[in-house]
């Protein structure tokens, strides 16, 4: 840590609440960020979360118990507020003691907030408008991630620098918050550690580590992407909200428009409520994602990917990822 004496200094809330050597999160990216990666992550001095996505609770069970025997390093663990079984799922939290929980994809439902508190676990939770944020914040979520819409996955619909500009003056003094969404470069931590953030989130920049379980030819699309070819998905019917979702442009992308116009259907056939209605959504961007992490399918598959995919260049170890960024924050500190 002596390496890296004013970027750790401008962590240091961070790196507390965390528990770290650097308040670096990774972004739970479904299907990468699993145990081995997680544990790397964690390893090399920044902050793993497993992500649970669609994750049956035995499941998660397992991933937990699988990610302590990598790692003796904190850890949290992401959970989708829309899960139907989001309250079993923090019981194996518990279970397993953990001591971060990430509440992510909407705003949490009633009771969930406090039923992870009760058993000592830190609360993280995301915010698109900055009186949302207050609210959560002084509702008991222990920090904030602030993320902009040059993020991979699911995205907010402002950018990365807005959203600091406008949450970090409010935030920042009292809160821990962490910024998130098109960063890359240790240049960027610097910028938003200056501006008040606590840490920062990285996710495109860590799926095509060395650890990561990714299949070579997804993180080959990586290697060639630009930033202009990740993409936002399209809202076909706006009586179907749909969170837009940034990924690589391919024929899987066209694939989710088609899906977008059948759950329409059975919306209004009557087959399915609106819950039921967005769960279709979100297992049909799980079956997608595993299509191209796992089997490698990077035309019908989901490629989600950030703009930042562009600085992503090369297979590399997460050490020697995390250790870059921070030479560069470093680097960018001292020339200020």
């Amino acid at each position: 840590m002596t390496n890296y004496p004013k970027t750790c200094a401008l962590m240091a809330r961070g790196r507390e609440f965390l528990g770290t050597d650097y308040a670096i999160l990774c972004g739970a990216m479904s299907w990468v960020s699993e145990r081995n990666l997680v544990a790397a992550i964690s390893n090399g001095g920044g902050f793993g979360v497993i992500a649970c996505g669609a994750m049956t609770p035995e499941l998660l069970d397992a991933e937990i118990g699988a990610t302590r025997a990598l790692t003796d390093k904190p850890f949290g663990v992401n959970l989708i507020t829309m899960h139907p079984a989001l309250f079993d799922l923090i019981g194996v939290c518990e279970k397993h003691g953990v001591g971060h929980v990430v509440l992510a994809g909407g705003i949490p439902p009633k009771g969930s907030v406090e039923a992870i508190k009760a058993f000592g676990a830190k609360v993280i939770v995301f915010a698109p408008t900055l009186a949302l944020a207050k609210k959560l914040l002084r509702s008991g979520a222990d920090a904030l991630v602030i993320e902009g819409s040059e993020a991979g996955g699911h995205i907010g619909p402002v950018s990365t620098s807005v959203l600091a500009q406008e949450f970090l003056p409010e935030l920042a003094a009292e809160f821990v918050v962490f910024v998130a969404g098109g960063i890359g470069t240790g240049d960027m931590i610097a910028a938003y550690l200056e501006m008040g953030a606590s840490g920062v989130q990285l996710g495109t920049r860590f799926a095509c580590a060395k650890e990561s379980i990714a299949h070579p030819d997804f993180k080959k699309a990586f290697f060639r992407a630009k930033a202009r070819d990740a993409e936002t998905s399209v809202q076909v019917d706006p009586r179907l909200p749909v969170i837009p979702v940034r990924a690589l442009k391919n024929k899987g992308t066209e694939a989710f428009t088609a899906k977008q116009r059948e759950v329409a259907i059975m919306l209004d056939e009557g087959k399915v409520d609106m819950g039921e209605a967005q769960l279709e959504i979100e297992h049909f961007w799980a079956g997608a994602l595993r299509r191209a992490v796992i089997d490698g399918d990077i035309e019908g598959g989901s490629l989600m990917a950030g703009q930042s995919v562009s600085l992503v260049k090369e297979e590399e170890p997460v050490a020697e990822i995390i250790t870059k960024l921070m030479e560069q924050s470093e680097a960018a500190l001292g020339r200020r």
